[in-house]
């Protein structure tokens, strides 16, 4: 399974639909997927850990309200883990540049997903450890001004 394919279940608890995932968080060094940022209907982030949950066809189950963490901004899993769509556009191999990962049952990377859709077994390939979030331009444009 993709991440893409992985985003695009809504997550549920006890069949009740609570939130849909809008990224996917990975280990910060090993080649292993950790778990979803799940966005909530009340608006907020949250972490699902993948071995609280059960992927199906459909949809993403969590065993309970309670596995889902709240997901801050400096809480440890926004801290620590790499955000798929932050490593994103990633150049790889050359000139070919990290579009999604491919998971095993384990939550493994076992391939990655290039440009142009190539799939390309994740030996002797190394995703960067940390990747900042890139920052919207007029986000930071604003951020220069000084305020008199």
């Amino acid at each position: 399974m993709t991440g893409d394919e992985l985003l695009r279940r809504s997550v549920r608890v006890h069949g009740i639909h609570v939130g849909r995932p809008v990224d996917l968080l990975l280990h910060p060094s090993d080649p292993q997927a950790l778990g979803l940022d799940v966005l909530c209907g009340d608006d907020r982030h949250r972490f699902l850990p993948f071995s609280a949950a059960a992927v199906t066809d459909r949809y993403v189950e969590a065993a309970s309200p309670l596995v889902l963490l709240d997901l801050r901004e400096g809480s440890f899993y926004r801290r620590e883990a790499r955000s798929l769509n932050a490593l994103r556009g990633t150049p790889l191999r050359g000139h070919s540049s990290l579009q999604d990962v491919v998971l095993r049952s384990d939550w493994t990377i076992g391939e990655l997903v290039l440009d142009g859709h190539e799939r390309v077994p994740l030996d002797g390939i190394v995703l960067p450890s940390r990747v900042e979030a890139r920052r919207p331009r007029w986000l930071s444009r604003r951020r220069r001004r000084k305020r008199h």
